[in-house]
């Protein structure tokens, strides 16, 4: 018999199985109400986890009918007529199907609680053992330096984090939620041994190994959760992890939005406190789909709705802005036009912008990208375990998100919203924003001592103006609380 290579013949193969599969359809059904659900908002705890309630109740934020699941009666009703149920999403009241012949979706569409249909995908779905194993070998050779976090060490002093780590704040106790295209040799790789990991979940193909595809996450997860000291440490070395699974790397479809939106509904559940995000959209295989400049408004996307609804659940998201600005788009990516998320642009170490980095504002005139952070050779972990530098505001975005999750750890009592305008305000640019680096970099062990009452004299200032240390914090909206005994130099907090 002829010779044929390996990987001509798992080629064939997989051609084979695709070309007799049947082409499929996957479309978002948008519902009309809840007026049928069987929950209360006076019981939520019929519905969402006691973390989700307890992050709530501390941010004195309500239960309200985005909160209430998507009607039982109407899925069923749904799946009654020959699809199949792969997403839901309640904060937008949705139903995500997949089919095989389109009529079925007209006949959805007359159902009298369905508002509207829309076609979100269509090709050939791949069975779960057909799935591609894209796992590299791993060889964990680091290099031992003279610096605790090795040469990841500038991306994080550029916000002081650094001293929020001298603080004791690692982010232990916070729970950072992932959101990617996969998450490639994570469980082989030595920088994630000491990792706080929760759990995984794919959304994308539920059941897959979630650590044989993509390597996108692997290496947006190290900036944050990497921790090989005098090698390379991340920003959040001692936060906990969920990893999320939403982008189907092989294709650019709006469904990947209705598995980010199942996602994050599910990291709310699960009682994270943090998302990070770096993951945009603008263009997709069906060209009709395509958005345009004038639809950045934070509403029109799938995604930027459910990312800027986050906040009110207590949640903070941080996104990257995208990688368009020296390409004909030039714009930011949703869901970095949401609403009451931090979207990150990129620098390099001199704190230059990058090339690269998506510029703003949003169609309605806000000042995006909200701040900077170091994407351009910023620091990584690779899929075989060494320590490399890679270009993208994919990785500015979790440098900071790191940094959030230290921060909100030293600062408790802070609301989701509160971190965000505290972020803003700490901004180098705050006085001046503008469409490129937002608000600027941010320092968050000001923020930090500011909140606490810790401001030095010297650098003592509201939105960016110097004043007398007397009338410190006056502007902030929480009353700051003193955690332990500053010396001389530092201004306790205005009674």
């Amino acid at each position: 018999m002829k010779y044929i290579p390996p990987l001509i013949l798992s080629f064939c193969l997989f051609f084979s199985v695709y070309a007799k599969a049947q082409q499929s359809y996957k479309y978002r059904i948008s519902l009309a109400d809840k007026s049928a659900t069987t929950f209360s908002l006076s019981a939520p705890n019929e519905y969402l986890s006691e973390k989700a309630l307890l992050r709530r109740a501390k941010q004195q934020l309500p239960i309200d009918s985005t909160d209430l699941p998507v009607c039982k009666s109407y899925v069923d009703a749904i799946r009654a007529k020959g699809v199949k149920i792969i997403a839901t999403g309640k904060w937008n009241n949705t139903v995500t199907v997949s089919c095989k012949d389109t009529m079925l979706i007209d006949v959805i569409a007359t159902l009298p609680f369905v508002h509207s249909t829309e076609k979100v995908w269509s090709g050939v779905e791949v069975p779960l053992d057909s799935v591609p194993d894209k796992r590299e070998e791993v060889s964990n050779e680091v290099t031992t330096t003279t610096n605790y976090y090795g040469p990841a060490a500038r991306q994080i002093e550029i916000h002081n984090g650094q001293r929020l780590h001298e603080a004791g704040f690692k982010g232990q106790g916070i729970t950072i939620a992932v959101i990617d295209a996969g998450f490639n040799n994570v469980d082989k790789i030595k920088g994630f041994e000491r990792m706080r990991l929760l759990g995984t979940h794919d959304f994308v193909q539920p059941g897959s190994d979630i650590y044989s595809q993509d390597a996108h996450g692997e290496k947006v997860l190290s900036c944050m959760a990497c921790n090989l000291p005098y090698s390379m440490v991340g920003t959040a070395p001692e936060a906990l992890y969920w990893l999320l699974r939403t982008e189907d790397s092989v294709s650019e479809n709006l469904v990947e939005q209705d598995y980010w939106a199942a996602a994050v509904e599910f990291a709310d559940s699960v009682g994270a406190d943090v998302v990070n995000t770096s993951l945009g959209y603008k263009e997709f295989d069906d060209k009709s789909k395509n958005y345009t400049h004038t639809l950045l408004n934070g509403h029109f996307a799938l995604i930027s709705r459910s990312a800027g609804m986050a906040a009110s659940k207590g949640m903070v998201v941080v996104c990257s802005a995208g990688n368009e600005g020296n390409k004909r788009w030039k714009k930011i990516t949703p869901p970095a036009d949401a609403f009451q998320v931090i979207t990150v642009a990129a620098v390099d170490s001199a704190l230059n912008i990058a090339p690269f980095s998506s510029h703003g504002f949003t169609a309605d005139g806000r000042v995006k990208p909200d701040v900077s952070a170091m994407g351009r050779k910023a620091t990584v972990l690779d899929t075989d375990g060494t320590v490399s530098q890679s270009n993208g505001t994919s990785f500015a975005a979790p440098v900071f998100c790191g940094l959030v999750a230290c921060l909100w750890q030293a600062c408790p009592n802070l609301t989701a919203k509160e971190v965000i305008d505290f972020v803003r305000e700490s901004g180098d640019r705050y006085q001046n924003p503008d469409s490129i680096y937002g608000y600027g970099i941010p320092d968050v062990y000001r923020i930090y001592q500011k909140v606490h009452g810790l401001m030095p004299v010297s650098t003592c200032n509201t939105l960016g103006q110097t004043i007398k240390a007397s009338d410190c914090y006056t502007t902030w909206s929480r009353k700051p609380k003193q955690l332990f005994q500053a010396d001389s130099s530092f201004v306790k907090t205005k009674k």
